[in-house]
């Protein structure tokens, strides 16, 4: 994803003069194509991730469009205040790119784990937050986030994650994306765990249950709209992410559903990191384990609640 978004930002710069892109000391030589062609428009500020924030609200106050580019841990816990002042408070165009989210660096340990990021981050007014589940659903998010009128955060992967739309789909902040329709069963899957769901639909399809797939890229609006159709025509309501079972899509959609004067005939299942911290380090694909976000053990608990 994060060559992904390297590109299209490169590509946007050189239609748009005001993209400006601040960087956390990562990423240097990943950003070499968009010095070339946006010279004197990429700032390296140092491991200073709150005061890269500030500098960025003002580049927008004056105007620009400012991009800051990180790890996603360093990006929000450590500048949780900068970002609802300096950005949510005075409504400053500026987007978040938090790269390397959710379980992606579990070889680093927990300092560089943001399974919470998202929770957090929902609560400030007028920030949206999104999550697209590939690169094609990235590029398309980057150009909303562009147009869209208050700050964005974009939670993104490291590299090499599995590419799940055919062509780049039309993103728009506050809607789903449908990849496929089912009676029985609905996943609404967030982020870089899209591909999983995808999996795991298969996997129930080839077991006779009709499972659909969306992809809930924008967090914060959400689509409540899909919400309304898969809760009154589905059996089951499975929510999929990389991020803490606090805070995340699961308790969007419970509030959703808390305050819905509509008939809910689906059973919600949310799927997520468990409230703790994991003290190992290890490899996403086993930090994936230790949190239940496999194949089968979405499959098992879906067909468990389908009885």
């Amino acid at each position: 994803m994060r060559n992904a978004f390297a590109d299209e930002i490169t590509k946007s710069a050189q239609q748009r003069e005001d993209i400006v892109l601040l960087s956390g000391d990562i990423g240097n030589r990943l950003f070499d194509k968009f010095k070339e062609v946006a010279p004197g428009r990429f700032f390296n500020c140092g491991v200073a991730e709150a005061n890269m924030v500030g500098v960025a609200a003002g580049m927008a106050a004056s105007g620009l469009r400012p991009v800051c580019y990180t790890i996603a841990s360093f990006l929000t816990y450590r500048v949780i205040e900068q970002i609802r002042l300096d950005l949510g408070y005075h409504h400053q165009r500026v987007i978040l790119v938090g790269t390397g989210a959710g379980l992606s660096y579990a070889s680093l340990g927990s300092t560089h784990h943001s399974v919470e990021d998202m929770g957090m981050l929902r609560l400030i007014p007028g920030l949206a937050v999104l999550a697209p589940g590939d690169e094609k659903e990235l590029r398309s998010a980057f150009h909303a986030a562009l147009d869209y009128p208050g700050p964005v955060y974009i939670r993104i992967g490291k590299k090499g994650e599995p590419v799940v739309h055919e062509a780049e789909p039309n993103f728009e902040i506050g809607k789903a994306l449908r990849l496929r329709e089912g009676k029985e069963v609905s996943i609404l899957a967030l982020g870089n765990t899209l591909p999983l769901a995808v999996e795991a639909a298969t996997q129930l399809e080839s077991r006779g249950v009709s499972c659909g797939v969306a992809s809930m890229g924008s967090l914060k609006p959400l689509d409540t709209k899909l919400l309304g159709d898969v809760f009154t025509s589905a059996k089951v309501v499975a929510t999929l992410e990389e991020h803490s079972v606090l805070g995340g899509l699961g308790t969007a959609v419970s509030e959703w559903l808390a305050v819905s004067s509509g008939p809910a005939k689906a059973r919600l299942l949310t799927f997520g990191t468990p409230d703790e911290f994991l003290h190992a380090t290890t490899h996403q694909p086993s930090a994936r384990e230790w949190a239940g976000l496999t194949v089968e053990g979405i499959t098992g608990r879906i067909l468990s609640a389908l009885g």
